[in-house]
């Protein structure tokens, strides 16, 4: 059976491998040119502050698909022998016109299983409802809802743990996303962080990061629809013409922490 958040004994992990895409390899916190920090380094740092042997990998890589994760990032991630692995895979295809549930959640399922299957201990996720922070994400509410069961009966089969980000309200504040809705930025990053350390009840953590933000007025409708039309022609434009000419973002791109190394070594991202 799967476990939820807070539901894991504590326990010192070593070897921290991080499997994913743009939002594991830490988009929108940080930036190309300083290089991308995100919420699994800050996890990692996390897990350095109580065990100083900690060694950790980000084999995330943007712009990656459920079944290209499995097939990059699987067999490099077993090969170094985690002792903790988080898989975050599946938002690039549920953005797609044509996503199959099942065949995703079949690839997801294969790597948590192949994971879990070594005695690590596998953090996977689901992922709140888009339709809450943007009008146009409401499209995208029923394969969410669906993907979330398959992560759930996955995560069930392998006994991976949960971090249940569907359940909480804050995870929808636009507030904790970037200008393109679909990245989190430094504040959305830290809260996840916050999240899976939560779940693996590591040292010092707790439920403040479920916490809603303060309230704010709602903006205007005209503000809102001149932030759509300018949402769509910074981001959703460029997106589409990257998929007519068959491109994404991650190509030539690999691995920004392709070994275990200390926390403390940071690994230069290569393009």
């Amino acid at each position: 059976m799967s476990r939820s958040e807070g539901d894991v004994p504590a326990r010192g992990y070593r070897r921290f491998v991080a499997l994913g895409d743009s939002q594991t390899e830490g988009l929108n916190d940080g930036d190309d040119r300083h290089g991308f920090r995100g919420w699994a380094d800050r996890l990692a740092e996390r897990l350095a502050a109580s065990e100083s042997q900690l060694r950790y990998a980000n084999l995330a890589v943007r712009g990656r698909r459920a079944h290209e994760i499995r097939g990059e990032q699987l067999t490099p991630a077993l090969a170094l022998a985690p002792d903790l692995a988080t898989v975050m895979a599946g938002v690039n295809d549920l953005i797609r016109p044509r996503f199959d549930a099942d065949a995703v959640g079949s690839h997801v399922e294969h790597v948590i299983g192949a994971l879990a299957g070594t005695g690590a201990t596998v953090v996977t996720f689901t992922y709140p409802d888009p339709g809450l922070r943007m009008t146009a994400g409401r499209l995208l509410t029923t394969r969410t809802r669906e993907f979330n069961e398959r992560v759930r009966t996955a995560a069930r089969q392998h006994g991976a743990v949960v971090v249940e980000l569907s359940a909480h309200p804050v995870t929808s504040d636009p507030r904790l996303w970037s200008g393109d809705r679909l990245h989190l930025n430094t504040l959305g990053h830290t809260r996840l962080a916050a999240a899976v350390a939560h779940a693996l009840a590591l040292p010092g953590s707790d439920t403040t990061w479920t916490r809603p933000l303060a309230p704010r007025p709602a903006p205007a409708g005209w503000r809102r629809a001149g932030a759509d039309l300018r949402w769509t022609a910074e981001f959703v434009g460029p997106w589409l013409l990257r998929r007519i000419r068959g491109r994404s973002s991650g190509d030539g791109r690999t691995a920004k922490r392709p070994a275990l190394a200390p926390i403390d070594r940071p690994q230069r991202t290569r393009k």
